[in-house]
C-alpha cells in the first residue's frame, strides 16, 4: 500500500480493473452540480464556512472513474490536488487554491444481505453523508442513526472517524476501496488497516489516497445501536445500554443537533461553520494528574470536571466545557465581530456574513491560546486547514 499504511498488511487488490461501481448499484440523485472544467472558482461557494479563495481549475467528477482520472491526470502532471466534499471539513485560506481542486459528485449504493440479521452497505464516496443515514433507517436498518445530522460526504466518513452522541463510524465500517495514488491502482482496504482512532485514521493529512466508495455492516431489525451518550439518554427517556427505534433516535439526534447550530441552515449564520473547531482533547495519565489540578485551581475544587474513558488508560476532557471556563461564552465575538463562537454551542467557530479565513483562524488562535493559558491542555483542531495555520 502507500507509505500512510506502511504498518498494515497488504490489502487486497479489487477483482474489478477499473474504478467503476458494480453494476447493480443503485444511483442516487443527480449530483448538484456538473460540468468539466471551470477556473477563479470562489471555493467560499463550496464550503460550509462560506470562506476561501478561489480555485486555479476546478474539475466535477460525476463518477468514481472521472474521479480516478482527474487525480491521475493531476498526479502525472505534477499538478498540486485539492479534494473537496461537502465542504464541511475544511478551512480554505483567502488566497484560494493554486491548484486542481477536484469535486467528489459520485453517487449510488447498495444494501446486500449478510446473513445472521446483517446487512451490507456500499456507498459511492459521493453521497450526501445524512441522506445515507436517512435512507438506513428508512430501510429499517440499525447502526448509523447517531450519526444522523452531520454535514459532508460518505467518502469522508472514514478519513476522519466520524463520531457523534456515543457511535463511531469505525463501529459498523467493514471497508474502503482507495485509489492509491502513488501506482494509480485501486484496492479494497479493510476497515482494520485504516488505524482508525478518535477523529482521525492513516487517510487523514495525508494525500496518498483517495476514497472512492465505502461499505459497512448494519442491523436489519430496525433498533439503535446502544444508547451510550447521557444527553442522548435523557432526550430518549432511556437508561445508558437501551436500544430505541432508529427512527426515533435518528429525531432525537437531529433535535439534540438543531439545538446546537449543528445542521445546516443558510438562514442561521451559527451554521456557517465548520462543526466543532477543536476536538476534546485526550490525555494520558500522566499528563491528566497535573491537567485536573490546574483546572481545579482555575474553576474551584468543588466543580465536576468532566471526563470520559478514552482508548487504553487514557482519558477525554471536553473542550467546550475547557473553553468556557476559559471565559469564552457561546457568541463570543472576536474583534470585528465578523467571527464568533455560535451562539448555540462553543466548539463551533462561525463566519457572522462577512468573515475573512484569517478573522477566523483568529479567533481559533485566541480560543486555543485562552485554553492552554488558563488550564495548560492544548486543544486540538478537527478541520483540514488548506493553505492556512493557526497564528
Amino acid at each position: 500500500m502507500n507509505s500512510s499504511l506502511s504498518g498494515a498488511s497488504q490489502p487486497r487488490e479489487t477483482a474489478q480493473a477499473d474504478t467503476r461501481a458494480p453494476a447493480d448499484l443503485q444511483p442516487g440523485r443527480p449530483a448538484n452540480l456538473s460540468g468539466d472544467l471551470s477556473s477563479g472558482d470562489a471555493l467560499a461557494r463550496h464550503t460550509t464556512l462560506r470562506l476561501g479563495g478561489p480555485a486555479a481549475e476546478l474539475v466535477v467528477a460525476g463518477h468514481a472513474d472521472e474521479l480516478a482520472e482527474a487525480v491521475r491526470t493531476a498526479d502525472s502532471a505534477g499538478t498540486r490536488l485539492l479534494l473537496l466534499g461537502g465542504g464541511s471539513n475544511l478551512v480554505i485560506a483567502d488566497s484560494g487554491f493554486d491548484g486542481r481542486v477536484v469535486r467528489i459528485a459520485t453517487r449510488g449504493h447498495r444494501i446486500d444481505s449478510a446473513g445472521d440479521g446483517l446487512v451490507r452497505l456500499t456507498v459511492e464516496a459521493g453521497e450526501d453523508w445524512d441522506e445515507v443515514v436517512a435512507e438506513t433507517v428508512r430501510q429499517g436498518l440499525g447502526g448509523l442513526e447517531c450519526l444522523s445530522g452531520i454535514p459532508g460526504l460518505t467518502g469522508a466518513t472514514p478519513v476522519q472517524n466520524v463520531g457523534a452522541y456515543g457511535v463511531e463510524v469505525s463501529e459498523m465500517l467493514t471497508s474502503v476501496d482507495l485509489l492509491e495514488r502513488r501506482t494509480g491502482r485501486v484496492r479494497t482496504v479493510p476497515a482494520e488497516e485504516l488505524g482508525l482512532t478518535y477523529r482521525s485514521s492513516l487517510l487523514k493529512h495525508t494525500e496518498t489516497a483517495v476514497v472512492l466508495r465505502v461499505r459497512f455492516l448494519l442491523r436489519d431489525d430496525g433498533l439503535s445501536a446502544p444508547i451510550r451518550y447521557g444527553e442522548l439518554a435523557r432526550a430518549l427517556d432511556v437508561d445508558i445500554g437501551d436500544r430505541v427505534s432508529a427512527e426515533r433516535a435518528r429525531a432525537a439526534v437531529l433535535g439534540l443537533r438543531r439545538g446546537k447550530g449543528m445542521v445546516l441552515d443558510p438562514e442561521d449564520h451559527d451554521t456557517w461553520s465548520a462543526g466543532s473547531f477543536f476536538v476534546n482533547p485526550v490525555l494520558e495519565q500522566g499528563e491528566l494528574a497535573d491537567a485536573l489540578h490546574r483546572i481545579a485551581a482555575g474553576v474551584g475544587s468543588d466543580q465536576r470536571i468532566p471526563r470520559y474513558p478514552a482508548a487504553g488508560t487514557s482519558t477525554k476532557l471536553s473542550a467546550a466545557w475547557l473553553i468556557e471556563r476559559a471565559g469564552f461564552t457561546k457568541g463570543y465575538r472576536g474583534p470585528g465581530g465578523r467571527v464568533g463562537l455560535s451562539t448555540k454551542h462553543t466548539l463551533a467557530l462561525t463566519n457572522r456574513g462577512s468573515a475573512t479565513t484569517d478573522d477566523l483562524l483568529g479567533l481559533a488562535a485566541e480560543v486555543r491560546s485562552g485554553v492552554r493559558e488558563h488550564f495548560g491542555v492544548s486543544l486540538g483542531v478537527e478541520p483540514v486547514l488548506v493553505d492556512c495555520a493557526l497564528r
